[in-house]
């Protein structure tokens, strides 16, 4: 026999292994339905593994940047020739990322190189960690930035998807005090058994409400109204705007499924998705290979975005990070290792895009981190407070990032 408190305790992950529920992980819905959504909204993408943003956004200015990727490197800009793609005269996007070249152009993608974390390890582990909570070298700090800034800026007509990271579980940017939720699929959003569904429903509720523990009991109430509002806003019926498509896979179909949140009016404030596969050791490719097949759906799924919300790209702000760059030199199978500094994207109708930000340290010996990798002029800190400022409106930005001290003088005018 179940008990209340067993379910309660292990439902999801036992409900979830036998097909009866979505892959989701909910945090306490503090909100009841009914509420608007906030009128900006900030979606985080993390690209995880350690993108190489030399060959990302190309120093094809830089003499030193060719003499260190014999096999790799992608070419300057140059006529009936696939090359780089010339944003500024010294910087080129990866060709991959064409999509995004005329969002560039009309000053809604700003850039920002030799952007990220002040902290030195190359453990994915410990550099995604200190990104996610926004405190670097300090892993005593439980919580992540997003769920900071949720909990300092209390929305009173929030609803349980003020936050929401696609996927299975919560990222660490999103874990904390706040309501937070993460959804592996809109339209597996409920308690499903087939024909036996409502069934399923009634027992389940029937069981929560009985127990004793309110704590518990007000958990799984919040659980099913968060079921129904979803359910009433009916965004599984979305259909992306004439001529919109997103690439095949997980990073599309999770950026189609912000949109059709956006679009259903429920709430949302930020968003996270991730995309994954960007360490390559080996084989990492140039122009085609591994990091361009990569690029390639990036780019598509970030301009799918951007085409589909259209005219609400106005109140709509994507930050892009990953943990570290890579090593300025490729290794000897023709790939790159860990390393530091890298690039960020920012995309959104509040940028001021149309420009590279930030102070390129360039990649002589003598100006390499360490000897071998980018060195950080950007302290990507000062990119989350940016974003969280001057696009959410946050007004205590000092108590989302611990132990750092937020100043404007830092910010680099990209909002």
């Amino acid at each position: 026999m179940i008990t209340r408190r067993i379910f309660l305790k292990n439902g999801g992950l036992t409900l979830v292994g036998m097909g009866m529920v979505p892959t989701f992980l909910l945090r306490t819905a503090l909100g009841a339905p009914g509420g608007s959504r906030r009128k900006k909204i900030l979606i985080a993408v993390f690209q995880r593994g350690g993108v190489d943003g030399l060959n990302t956004v190309v120093p094809f200015g830089e003499k030193e940047y060719y003499s260190r990727r014999s096999t790799i490197a992608i070419p300057a800009p140059k006529s009936g020739q696939e090359s780089a793609l010339d944003l500024n005269g010294f910087f080129g996007l990866h060709p991959s990322l064409e999509p995004l070249l005329s969002l560039y152009k009309k000053g809604e993608l700003a850039i920002i190189h030799a952007a990220g974390s002040p902290n030195s390890t190359r453990s994915h582990f410990d550099a995604q960690d200190f990104m996610e909570s926004a405190a670097p070298g300090d892993k005593k700090v439980s919580d992540g930035w997003l769920n900071r800034y949720l909990q300092q800026n209390p929305e009173p007509k929030r609803t349980s998807f003020r936050g929401v990271a696609m996927g299975t579980r919560l990222p660490r940017s999103l874990k904390g005090k706040a309501a937070a939720i993460a959804l592996a699929n809109i339209n597996a959003f409920d308690l499903n058994a087939g024909r036996a569904r409502k069934q399923v429903r009634s027992a389940y509720r029937t069981l929560y409400d009985q127990d004793t523990n309110s704590l518990l009991s007000g958990t799984a109430r919040e659980m099913f109204e968060a079921i129904d509002f979803l359910k009433k806003a009916d965004p599984g019926q979305y259909q992306p705007a004439a001529g919109v498509e997103y690439p095949p896979g997980r990073f599309g179909q999770s950026l189609k499924q912000v949109v059709q949140l956006i679009k259903a009016d429920i709430g949302l404030e930020v968003a996270f998705v991730d995309i994954g596969g960007w360490d390559h050791h080996i084989n990492e490719g140039g122009i085609n290979g591994q990091l361009s097949n990569r690029l390639r759906e990036f780019g598509q799924g970030l301009a799918a975005l951007h085409r589909d919300l259209d005219d609400q790209m106005e109140d709509v702000v994507v930050l892009t990070m990953s943990e570290f760059g890579r090593t300025v030199h490729e290794n000897g199978n023709a790939g790159t290792d860990h390393g530091h500094a890298n690039v960020m994207f920012v995309l959104g109708g509040p940028v001021k895009g149309a420009k590279v930000y930030g102070d390129w340290p360039g990649l002589a010996p003598e100006q390499l981190y360490e000897g071998r990798d980018l060195a950080l002029t950007t302290d990507f800190r000062d990119v989350f407070a940016e974003a969280l400022v001057r696009h959410l409106g946050c007004k205590n930005a000092n108590a989302i990032f611990p132990s750092f001290t937020v100043d404007k003088k830092r910010f680099k005018g990209m909002l």
